[in-house]
């Protein structure tokens, strides 16, 4: 596997390379991520996987300087996966000048996660589209559990016209139900104990949807006052048109349920298609 932190130096390094897969990740890597790579294997010739942190999608309470960074096992595991080439710049190397220029997603990016975090898609959008240029994929793997960044990207390369195909990895869970993320690893043994509690909400929610309740907002309050008794913290759980995740209009069943609950000090998120 080849590693590169420079631009300039990546592009040589792809120069021939015709059927570029492109997985972005920001590090610490767990199964979830090892899965996108074996996905994005099968979509092309060359796999190139990115690690950098984004300054540009934290708000400045958030955590940025203390995000895990694990860059020698990260290297160790996309090796093994079969990443053919790294790249993994330094803020100096994507930013080399203030980012002044960025992405704008429409209203989209003010609901639901984009509520609680203001700004964030705007720096999601904004790095993707530039590891996109960077690299000149032909598809690029995001995963579900970030379900509404994945309706972002897909959406800005759609009205773009961008020359690349998003392919959506499913969530890979623990055996106890709890999504896999970076981020699991700020829980105590405690609250690593509690915190499948959220993603069982979530499939009683749609267990209750396929069995014909129709009052979502019934179902959305039953849940986040369960997890309020249980010690949660939470932002929203929500039901959903997949399409675009506005609200339910009666006829569209093809739905999603998405939450964000903070537990201790960990803000952990979640969906599940219904």
């Amino acid at each position: 596997m080849q590693i590169h932190a420079s631009v300039d130096a990546l592009r040589a390094a792809l120069s021939g390379c015709r059927h570029r897969v492109l997985v972005p990740t920001m590090g610490n890597l767990h199964a979830g991520h090892i899965s996108l790579i074996e996905q994005a294997r099968v979509h092309g010739d060359t796999v190139i996987a990115s690690i950098f942190v984004n300054r540009l999608q934290f708000a400045p309470h958030e955590d940025f300087d203390s995000y895990p960074r694990t860059f020698a096992a990260d290297c160790a595991k996309l090796e093994a996966a079969g990443v053919d080439l790294l790249f993994a710049p330094t803020e100096a190397d994507l930013y080399p000048e203030p980012q002044e220029y960025t992405v704008e997603p429409p209203a989209i990016q003010n609901i639901l996660d984009g509520e609680f975090r203001p700004g964030h898609f705007r720096g999601v959008a904004t790095v993707v589209l530039k590891l996109f240029n960077i690299v000149q994929p032909q598809a690029a793997v995001f995963g579900k559990k970030d379900y509404q960044q994945l309706m972002v990207i897909r959406n800005m390369t759609r009205q773009l016209a961008l020359p690349i195909t998003i392919i959506g990895g499913e969530t890979v869970r623990a055996d106890d139900g709890l999504a896999l993320s970076s981020r699991n690893g700020y829980l105590s043994p405690e609250e690593r104990t509690e915190a499948p509690r959220l993603y069982r909400e979530l499939n009683q929610i749609r267990a209750a949807i396929h069995a014909g309740e129709s009052d979502t907002l019934k179902l959305e309050n039953a849940a986040i006052f369960a997890l309020a008794a249980a010690g949660w913290k939470t932002d929203y759980v929500a039901v959903r048109q997949r399409s675009d995740l506005t609200p339910p209009n009666g006829s569209d069943r093809a739905l999603v349920v998405l939450a964000a609950s903070r537990l201790g000090g960990t803000r952990l998120i979640d969906n599940c298609e219904i």
